[in-house]
């Protein structure tokens, strides 16, 4: 029929952005405040699982408790996850086009360490660089003290989900093309990663990426990661989702999808006190974070909620955990509770809403830049060829 317009299945595009991104940054806020306890320890600690948003660990002594002080984790407040993601769209916003480690030298480090932003867990105005962990400075130490060619700068930070936790905006640009998404985000991560760390920054991109194809369900975001993913992650991810598989309940599911990735994960039992062999690079190993967000997504059934509380209390690296499901559950269609969404929103003094509207704009965009470059391509190609395939 001439003339009409095409019916997509499911959310468009700007939806499934908005989704993946405001879920991403719910699912942050949620774990935080039980990042590094147990399933067993955050029943206790909060009279049962945990169902929403809640306050601090150590309640009103979170200035000086310790190992949490002086962030403010909870009551809503988004990490280092959400500042990461919205700091790489900020990256995309500048080039407006497909990223490389370049990028990332030129524009993500600059922007860390010289532009004052809101910090919702200090409570106060400050460079991102003063809130991120260890493994993200590192970014900067080797990229502009160091000098280091950012395609290699990864190499010797420890192993752990430091990347991966921020390529959500990697896969939403190369929306329904996981392979390339996974391309994109590998570069982008050799500037912070090495190892399986920056083989699951590939991966989760990809499955962002994979969750927008109209269609797509969690198992064929599943089945996407295990045709992409190599090693460790590719055998710690086919271990927990074989697992995954036989529970709706996230209940049921927080101890066997911990036992079936326990041979993979370094860091041992004790999330707190890593065992000796933790973080260093490996064929053999995963981080825990993504094959366990891939588990709770099949047991949720994708449905945003389930998946992202099966997250939550799971414990050990949650927020990661939650970021990483929340986008890609989003990612699928199923937006985060609106209720969750506006108090997240408000408790973190940002508009959840702008970075996305941001990067869909990108998004179609680098589609165009793509399509022209594809074509040039495609004239040489037949000229080389005489015109045959």
């Amino acid at each position: 029929m001439t003339g009409t317009t095409p019916q997509t299945e499911g959310p468009g595009l700007d939806e499934r952005i908005t989704a993946s991104l405001v879920g991403a940054a719910v699912g942050d806020a949620l774990g935080g405040p039980v990042e590094g306890w147990t399933p067993e320890q955050i029943t206790e600690r909060h009279g049962g699982r945990i169902n929403g948003v809640v306050g601090p660990w150590h309640g009103t002594d979170w200035r000086t408790a310790r190992p949490i002080a002086p962030y403010h984790k909870g009551d809503g407040h988004v990490t280092d996850d959400t500042l990461m993601t919205h700091a790489l769209i900020r990256v995309y916003a500048k080039v407006r086009d497909h990223l490389d480690a370049y990028a990332v030298a030129d524009h993500l480090v600059p922007d860390l360490m010289g532009t004052p932003r809101w910090i919702p867990e200090l409570e106060a105005e400050a460079l991102p660089l003063q809130r991120i962990f260890l493994a993200e400075k590192w970014i900067v130490a080797r990229l502009h003290y160091g000098h280091v060619d950012p395609r290699e700068a990864g190499s010797g930070n420890i192993v752990n989900c430091g990347a991966a936790m921020y390529m959500a905006p990697v896969g939403l640009v190369n929306a329904a093309d996981p392979r390339g998404a996974y391309a994109e985000a590998l570069d982008v991560a050799g500037t912070h990663q090495s190892s399986y760390g920056r083989e699951a920054a590939g991966v989760f991109a990809a499955a962002v990426a994979a969750a927008c194809a109209p269609g797509a369900s969690p198992e064929s975001v599943v089945e996407t990661c295990l045709s992409l993913a190599k090693d460790g992650t590719r055998a710690a991810i086919d271990a927990v989702c074989e697992v995954a598989a036989r529970h709706r309940d996230f209940e049921t599911a927080l101890r066997p999808l911990r036992e079936a990735v326990a041979p993979y994960d370094t860091v041992g039992p004790d999330y707190r006190a890593p065992s000796l062999g933790a973080r260093r690079p490996s064929r053999l190993h995963a981080i825990e974070e993504l094959p366990i967000a891939l588990g709770m997504l099949l047991v949720g059934a994708g449905d945003y909620r389930r998946t992202v509380l099966g997250a939550v209390n799971y414990g050990r690296d949650c927020d990661s955990i939650a970021t990483m499901s929340g986008a890609i559950a989003g990612a699928l269609g199923s937006a985060a509770p609106a209720d969750w969404a506006k108090r997240v929103a408000e408790a973190s003094r940002l508009d959840l809403h702008a970075p996305a509207t941001t990067l869909a704009e990108v998004t179609r965009e680098v589609f165009a830049r793509d399509q022209e470059r594809h074509a040039t391509h495609a004239t040489a190609f037949t000229q080389l060829t005489g015109g045959t395939a």
